[in-house]
C-alpha cells in the first residue's frame, strides 16, 4: 500500500480536514525526509497536547498496524550476544533469542514531555518555560525535526522550543487550531484544524497524527 492511501483513508472519513489536506502531507515528507535521513522526532506539547506528545511517540516507536519483527541480520546479532552473555552469567535461557521474538522496529521519537527530574530541576534552577528549548538544545542534530503541539498556537513554551529548534537548523511542524497563532507564522509546516475551541481542536489532532504515523509505517516497514 503507498503510504498517501492513508491520508486519502483519513480525508473520507473526516471531511472537515480536506481544506488542509496539503498541510498534512507536507508534514508527512518533512517526517519522511527526516527518517530517511538518520534523524529522529522531538515532541512537546501542554496538558491534552502533552499526553498527544506521548502518544505519538508510542505509535512510532513500536509496531502500530504492523508488527515489525527484527530484520534477520539483527536477530543474528541479538542471539550471538544472548549466546556470550549466557556463558558470562551462566544463565541457561539465550536473552538475545527471546528479545529477537519481541523487539520491533522504531522510527526514533521524544517526547520532551516526560523528564521529570530535568524538567523540575530546570523549573528550579533556571526557567521553567524554557525547559523544552532547554532539551532541544541538547538532543537537536541537523537531520531531526521538532513536533510541537499547542491548540491556541501561542504557548511560550513551544515558541521558545521554536526558536532553539531553529537555531539549531532542524524542520518544525506545528499542530494547531483556529488562526495558527503566533507558532504557525514561523514553523516550516503548519497544520491548522478547522475548529475553534480547544476540545475539539484536540479531536481533531488525533486523527491527524495517527494518519501521520500510518504513513511513516507503510513507508519504513
Amino acid at each position: 500500500m503507498e503510504p498517501i492511501t492513508h491520508l486519502n483513508t483519513l480525508i473520507e472519513r473526516y471531511p472537515v480536514l480536506r481544506p488542509i489536506e496539503g498541510q498534512i502531507k507536507a508534514a508527512y515528507h518533512v517526517l519522511q525526509d527526516c527518517y530517511e535521513n538518520g534523524g529522529k522526532l522531538l515532541v512537546a506539547g501542554n496538558g491534552g497536547s502533552c499526553a498527544d506528545a506521548e502518544h505519538i511517540v508510542g505509535e512510532l516507536m513500536k509496531g502500530f498496524v504492523k508488527r515489525r519483527p527484527v530484520s534477520e541480520g539483527e536477530r543474528e546479532a541479538l542471539s550471538r550476544q544472548g549466546s556470550r552473555i549466557s556463558k558470562e552469567t551462566g544463565i541457561e535461557e539465550n536473552l538475545g533469542e527471546e528479545l529477537a521474538c519481541c523487539l520491533q522496529g522504531g522510527l526514533p521519537a521524544i517526547a520532551l514531555t516526560g523528564h521529570s527530574g530535568l524538567s523540575t530541576a530546570f523549573l528550579n534552577d533556571v526557567n521553567g518555560e524554557m525547559i523544552y528549548a532547554q532539551q532541544l538544545w541538547g538532543y537537536a542534530k541537523p537531520e531531526d525535526v521538532f513536533l510541537g503541539i499547542s491548540t491556541s498556537g501561542n504557548s511560550k513554551n513551544i515558541l521558545y522550543a521554536l526558536t532553539a529548534a531553529k537555531a539549531r537548523g532542524i524542520k518544525t511542524i506545528i499542530l494547531t487550531g483556529g488562526c495558527g497563532g503566533k507558532l504557525s507564522k514561523s514553523a516550516d509546516v503548519s497544520i491548522i484544524v478547522p475548529e475553534q475551541e480547544t476540545y475539539k481542536i484536540q479531536e481533531l489532532h488525533l486523527p491527524i497524527y495517527h494518519g501521520l504515523c500510518l504513513m511513516l509505517e507503510e513507508r519504513f516497514f
